[in-house]
């Protein structure tokens, strides 16, 4: 496989050819980069990474859609007995 499919990187194959990978990431390709074999960063095209962002903030709810998806307490947890204090006034 040629270098100019390739879509996996080793952080120092991507610095010194950092021109061919945002190139591929351009043209619809992301690029994988790795540190010390372990996988890194992503280099993908600023539209796509507009795209994404927007999307995840769509699927994300609202405060209101949050608190009513919550878990209720039907009586079901046992609640700790405590002791009111006795207040003068």
């Amino acid at each position: 496989m040629g270098k100019e499919h390739r879509n996996t990187w080793m952080l120092q194959d991507a610095k010194n050819q950092f021109s061919a990978v945002v190139d591929a990431a351009l043209a619809g390709r992301p690029q994988r980069v790795s540190r010390r074999g372990k996988p890194a960063v992503v280099v993908l095209d600023a539209n796509e990474y507009e795209r994404l962002n927007r999307l995840d903030k769509h699927q994300q709810g609202s405060l209101a859609e949050l608190l009513c998806d919550m878990p209720r307490d039907n009586g079901t947890f046992e609640r700790r007995p405590f002791r009111t204090r006795d207040l003068s006034l």
